[in-house]
Parts: C-alpha cells; structure tokens; sequence
C-alpha cells in the first residue's frame, strides 16, 4: 500500500499526514487509547511520524484526558 492509499484520517486520530497515518496503520493502530500505550519514542520508531504528528498525537490525548506511555495522565501516575 503507497500513502496515496491511505486514508486522511483514521478512527478517532487528529488529522495527519499520509506518512505518519500509514506508519500507526502498518502498526494496527487506529485509535487514540492505542496511541496512549505508545511512548513518544514508539512512536518516534516508526517511519513516517515525526515531531509533527507526535504533537498532533499528544495534543488530542491530553483533549481526551489521556497521555503518552510515560508522559502520565491528569491525575494519574505513569507507569
């Protein structure tokens, strides 16, 4: 599958490119809850997300009230 192939948008994930859609969809991730069992550095891993998407990512977490592995939620201590 190329990026042309790739949707816009996947699930519940903020707008990002093709690049960093493809990359969590080679992964199976489709949805912000996986996206929080990630670290930044999983995430960083994978071709096609950078710094960008990354922040993407975290900004619609922290909206849902959840957070990178690592990073920690509201409230909650990371682990």
């Amino acid at each position: 599958m190329t990026t042309k192939d790739v949707p816009a948008r996947i699930g519940d994930l903020p707008a990002m490119g093709r690049p960093a859609n493809s990359a969590l969809l080679a992964q199976g991730v489709t949805t912000l809850d996986q996206v929080a069992g990630l670290s930044e550095a999983d995430l960083r891993a994978l071709h096609g997300v950078g710094p960008k998407a990354v922040r993407l990512l975290r900004e619609a977490l922290v909206g849902r009230g959840l957070a990178l592995r690592g990073d920690g939620a509201p409230g909650v201590a990371p682990g």
